[in-house]
């Protein structure tokens, strides 16, 4: 079972991967015409009700289909002017010179004799993704074919107004993929799954349809802090790391980025950009004695990313628990990155049932977990699965092929290149992440958008660097990332 916005993900995925929309379509059109003349044997006289949107379009293609064999007509609620999308006016268009008879809201006056010399009745007039109550003139059409009980009703992917009070009731709907949320046999008759060519990889990898759908885009209204406030825990040690998470949380979306860095790196990590907020601790490395401090940011941002560049002191390795404890305990989503995944290895049910995400690479993995990962891909996707499965957090495992898993789903991520391997890159995945999550996005969807967004800016560096890419290269490239495809 899928749901609307996990459907336009596989969409947007399968162009991405090369399949267009206008071929998801054709395919989609086409199972809809063979399902119907294998019930069809008699040529009895058909007549589709299509929508202007592209559920309409998916039975412009089936009726052009099936006209080639069987009386068939088109009538669209609406008009023709007003159809939605390019793909759907494109297969109208191509109906024009079909044997189809088309009629439009201008004839609404002859529907009851439409629907009486027809034996069998399409409804392909409203797709997944439209909610609320129908409006007329849709609502009187649904209505008049609800009251047949002469005639075959099919539904084209769902019924239309599923979910709402009045709905088509049919014998049976031809669904794409997979059946989708809220549908059974009650509602939706008996229920056929057509195979439309979605490629396996839409499906198994992450695509530009994870940002294209669930980047969270702020509302017009929105004022300083809505769109994200997040606390980076880092430095001491290392000075770069927590700036180059905090810069990409920035350029991610995130109105606010908060680094709480000790005394001695703070200066610097401020020097990098006045758009970090620093706070000083009181330390040259975090020890427990900073938690007072930190509490007080973190009351105050939406998530939290820790470990950049922290070292690992043994005061650091007990801060570093304390930290992630309240953090958990107040319903924070939090980042668990570098030095905080071997802080974490000998106290695993800390984050248990958790909005964490762990961003480990197979080393890290290993110190976290005690697990020696295999080179298989398809055991080690498995192991992975097993482990976030157990724990009921989100894990990123980074490798040349990434592993995303929340126990229950997994993607996989090929978006990145050879040279992402320099120092950094890893510091601004884990903002990327802060930054989403901040938005209040599910951790495991965050994981997906972040591995897009990363990988993405990071081909568009390697393009014009090559080997010379840097970390801080990808965080300029990612405003480029989300203006190409939002």
């Amino acid at each position: 079972m899928i749901s609307y916005n996990e459907l336009k993900v596989l969409d947007n995925n399968s162009e991405h991967y090369g399949i267009t929309p206008l071929k998801l379509m054709e395919s989609a059109g086409k199972g809809v015409s063979d399902f119907i003349n294998k019930i069809n044997l008699e040529n009895k006289k058909i007549i589709f009700f299509c929508g202007l949107g592209n559920n309409g379009g998916d039975g412009f293609v089936a009726a052009r289909y099936l006209s080639e064999n069987n009386q068939v007509s088109v009538f669209i609620i609406g008009n023709e002017n007003n159809i939605k999308t390019d793909i759907a006016r494109n297969n109208f268009d191509k109906l024009k010179n079909s044997n189809v008879k088309i009629y439009n809201s201008d004839n609404l006056n002859i529907i009851d004799k439409l629907l009486n010399e027809n034996d069998i009745v399409i409804d392909s007039i409203l797709g997944i993704g439209i909610s609320g109550k129908l409006r007329e003139p849709i609502l009187s059409v649904v209505e008049k074919i609800n009251l047949l009980d002469d005639k075959i009703i099919i539904s084209i992917d769902i019924p239309s107004g599923i979910g709402s009070k009045t709905a088509v009731i049919p014998q049976f709907t031809i669904t794409f993929h997979d059946i989708k949320e809220g549908m059974n046999k009650l509602n939706s008759g008996e229920i056929k799954i057509i195979d439309i060519g979605i490629p396996d990889q839409a499906d198994k990898y992450v695509g530009a349809g994870e940002l294209q759908v669930f980047y969270p885009r702020p509302k017009k209204n929105s004022h300083k802090g809505d769109n994200g406030r997040v606390l980076i825990v880092g430095g001491g040690p290392y000075v770069g790391a927590p700036a180059l998470s905090g810069l990409a949380a920035l350029r991610t979306g995130a109105d606010l980025a908060y680094i709480a860095t000790p005394r001695r790196v703070g200066r610097a990590i401020a020097s990098f950009s006045p758009n970090l907020i620093v706070r000083d601790l009181n330390s040259d490395f975090l020890i427990p004695g900073d938690i007072h401090s930190i509490r007080e940011l973190l009351d105050i941002c939406n998530s939290i990313v820790i470990g950049p560049g922290l070292g690992n002191a043994k005061e650091t390795i007990e801060a570093i628990n304390k930290i992630i404890e309240i953090a958990i305990s107040e319903k924070k989503a939090l980042v668990v990155d570098a030095d905080a995944i071997k802080a974490i290895s000998g106290n695993i049910d800390l984050i248990k049932n958790s909005k964490t995400v762990i961003t480990p690479h197979k080393e890290e993995f290993r110190i976290l977990s005690g697990i020696e990962l295999a080179d298989d891909i398809d055991i080690r996707i498995k192991t992975i699965e097993n482990w976030s499965k157990e724990y009921k957090v989100s894990i990123f495992l980074k490798g040349y092929i990434d592993i995303l898993s929340n126990g229950s789903k997994t993607k996989l991520n090929l978006i990145h290149n050879e040279a992402m391997t320099v120092g950094g890159t890893g510091d601004v995945l884990a903002g990327i992440i802060g930054a989403l999550l901040s938005k209040s996005i599910d951790p495991f969807i965050a994981i997906r958008v972040a591995a897009f967004l990363n990988g993405e800016a990071g081909n568009i560096v390697f393009n014009k660097k090559s080997y010379g890419l840097l970390a801080t290269d990808i965080i300029e490239e990612i405003p480029s990332v989300l203006n190409k495809y939002l």
